[in-house]
C-alpha cells in the first residue's frame, strides 16, 4: 500500500478512524475527510505520530451538503492527480426529522447522497489509478425496512431507525448499480459492507431507545477496531481484486435483503439520485 493514495470519508471516530489508522500503518497516503475540524485534526496527529510516515492528510466537508462536496472535491484536485481506494464510510443517525439545505431529509442527504456526490466528484480520479477501489459502508439495519419511494424524505411518517435502515439499504443499492455502471468500461470495483454492531459514539448520538440501548447494552456489540477489519479488507487485499458488486460481512460476501438485492430498486434509485442532485451524468464534472 505504499504507492496508494486512500481516501476515507468520516475517519474522526469508529471504525472510520480505525480503517484510517490500519491503513497508514501499511504506507498508504490516507486522506481524512471530515465535518469535525477539531476531532480531525486530532486524529490526524495521532496517524502521523504513529506512523512518523506524516501519511495522514486532512480534508474538511458537510457530506450533507451539495456544496460542500463539490469544494471539497475541487481543492482536494489540486493535491492530488488520481485516487486508488475511496471508502465512503461518513453517516449520521438523528433523533428527529431534519432537512439540508435543499430540504433533503438529513440522513438521507448524508448517508445516500453523499455517497452519490463524492464518488461521482472523484471517479474521475479514481479512473486515473490502475485498479480504483470503492469502498461503501452500509449496515445489517437495511433488513428492518424496504424501499418506501412514495416517502423517501420521511415526510409523511418519520422514525429515525426506520430512516437510517432505509438510508443503509440505498448504501447497497448504490453499491449494486455503481458496480454495474463501473463495469462496462473501467476497471473500478465496488463493493460494500456490514461492519457489525459497533459499540461507537455513533449510535449514541441519534435515537434516545438506540442511545438507551448503547450506554447500557453496548458491551455485546463489536469493537470498532473489529468491525474496521472488512473495510480495511475491502480496501486492500490483493485476493479482492477484480470483485466487485458485492455485499460482505466478516471478510465474506453475504446475501443482503431481497430489496437490497433488487436490479430493479437499484436502477430507480440510481435515477432519482441523478434528478434530486442536478447531475446529468456520473462521473462527468463541471465545477463552472
Amino acid at each position: 500500500m505504499k504507492t496508494k493514495i486512500v481516501v476515507i470519508t468520516g475517519g474522526n471516530s469508529g471504525i472510520g478512524r480505525v480503517t484510517a489508522t490500519e491503513i497508514a500503518k501499511m504506507g498508504a497516503q490516507v486522506v481524512l475527510v471530515c465535518r469535525n475540524e477539531q476531532k480531525a485534526k486530532a486524529v490526524q496527529e495521532d496517524i502521523n505520530a504513529l506512523t512518523g510516515l506524516n501519511n495522514c492528510d486532512l480534508f474538511l466537508c458537510d457530506f450533507s451538503s451539495h456544496t460542500s462536496i463539490k469544494k471539497f472535491a475541487k481543492a482536494f484536485r489540486m493535491k492530488y492527480n488520481h485516487i486508488d481506494v475511496l471508502i465512503n464510510n461518513a453517516g449520521v443517525i438523528l433523533g428527529d426529522r431534519q432537512v439540508n439545505e435543499d430540504g433533503l431529509e438529513m440522513m438521507f442527504a448524508t448517508n445516500h447522497l453523499g455517497y452519490f456526490l463524492v464518488t461521482h466528484y472523484l471517479l474521475d480520479l479514481l479512473k486515473a489509478s490502475e485498479s480504483g477501489r470503492v469502498v461503501n459502508v452500509a449496515s445489517l439495519a437495511h433488513r428492518f425496512t424496504n424501499m418506501r419511494w412514495d416517502d423517501l424524505q420521511a415526510e409523511k411518517f418519520f422514525n429515525s431507525w426506520i430512516q437510517y435502515g432505509l438510508t443503509k439499504l440505498c448504501n447497497i443499492l448504490f453499491n449494486k448499480e455503481l458496480a454495474y455502471q463501473l463495469k462496462k468500461n473501467t476497471n473500478i470495483t465496488a463493493n460494500c459492507l456490514h461492519p457489525g454492531n459497533i459499540n461507537s459514539n455513533f449510535g449514541r448520538s441519534g435515537n434516545p431507545m438506540l442511545k438507551f440501548l448503547m450506554s447500557n447494552f453496548g458491551f455485546v456489540l463489536t469493537t470498532p477496531e473489529k468491525g474496521a477489519e472488512t473495510s480495511v479488507y475491502l480496501a486492500t487485499a490483493p485476493e479482492v481484486q477484480g470483485k466487485t458488486g458485492l455485499y460482505w460481512y466478516r471478510k465474506n460476501p453475504t446475501i443482503p435483503s431481497m430489496e437490497a438485492i433488487s436490479s430493479e430498486n437499484s436502477r430507480r434509485l440510481w435515477e432519482i439520485s441523478l434528478k434530486l442532485t442536478g447531475i446529468k451524468e456520473f462521473g462527468t464534472v463541471d465545477f463552472d
